[in-house]
């Protein structure tokens, strides 16, 4: 599905935390060549097999979730992006195949960049380098992690775990989901789905309304999710900087200081400086 372009290219990369954590002389690299568009919520920006030219970043209450189409119709998530991140041509330098498609979960901005353009950027910065090779990095860990959790958790706890996700990312305890979306996220029919948020329901975990769910007590739910939600986090905090307000939400990232933080993997370094 075509998105339309605002009337003027976007001048600034404020609202993702990922460009926000740039100096001012790697922002300059960037936000000349950057433009905002405006995405709802079900919007399509790649599908499988699509040339993915350039990178897009979500601002502020943004979502975007990737998730692999099966050939029975079902489709499931591997990994959900906000504000931190970005999609597409993250780890190449663009122009490839996309594996999966990129779907807007919650509709609001996006900035996006031509691929070649970051990829110039990279070869200009060493901190842009090592920013984007960290965070290709965590990104990687969540679709590790989101292939070990579909494979060895419950329902439950892996429904949790996407719900805590997205809190990390708008903030706030009401989840614009539908249970059609959670269910298709999670890979598994309505009905059942609707059998587990009925039992989340009576434990007191989350409150169902009219498109949306309520998580009543994230500390709760994080003892009653999987490990996997909070093994992501942490790899966001030890090699990409991230922090976290008492609410759970990522509020900013600080790769700055890379002694202070953990390397990125040997897999991803290597490919990222690959010409």
């Amino acid at each position: 599905m075509t998105i339309s372009l605002s009337s003027s290219p976007l001048r600034s990369v404020d609202g993702n935390l990922l460009l926000e954590a740039l100096d001012a002389s790697d922002r300059a690299l960037l936000a000349p060549h950057t433009e905002r568009r405006e995405v709802r919520r079900g919007e399509v920006l790649f599908r499988a097999g699509d040339e993915v030219s350039h990178v897009t970043f979500p601002a502020y209450g943004c979502v975007v979730t990737l998730v692999v189409p099966l050939r029975d119709g079902k489709s499931v998530e591997t990994a959900t992006i906000g504000r931190e991140g970005a999609v597409g041509g993250v780890v190449s330098h663009g122009y490839l195949p996309a594996f999966g498609q990129a779907v807007v979960q919650v509709g609001g901005p996006v900035i996006r960049i031509d691929a070649a353009r970051l990829s110039e950027a990279k070869h200009k910065s060493k901190t842009v380098r090592d920013l984007f090779v960290r965070y290709a990095d965590c990104l990687l860990a969540q679709v590790l992690q989101s292939v070990a959790c579909n494979a060895a958790h419950t329902i439950e706890r892996r429904c949790l775990r996407w719900l805590l996700t997205l809190q990390d990312r708008i903030g706030t305890p009401d989840l614009p989901v539908t249970h059609e979306v959670l269910a298709d996220m999670l890979g598994v029919r309505r009905a059942y789905l609707t059998e587990v948020l009925g039992r989340l329901r009576r434990e007191g975990l989350i409150e169902i309304g009219h498109g949306r769910l309520r998580l009543l007590d994230r500390k709760r739910a994080e003892n009653a999710a999987c490990e996997c939600h909070a093994a992501v986090r942490h790899h966001f905090a030890d090699v990409l900087g991230a922090v976290y307000a008492p609410s759970g939400r990522m509020v900013a990232l600080d790769a700055s200081e890379t002694d202070k933080l953990k390397p990125p993997s040997a897999a991803v370094t290597l490919r990222e400086l690959a010409p």
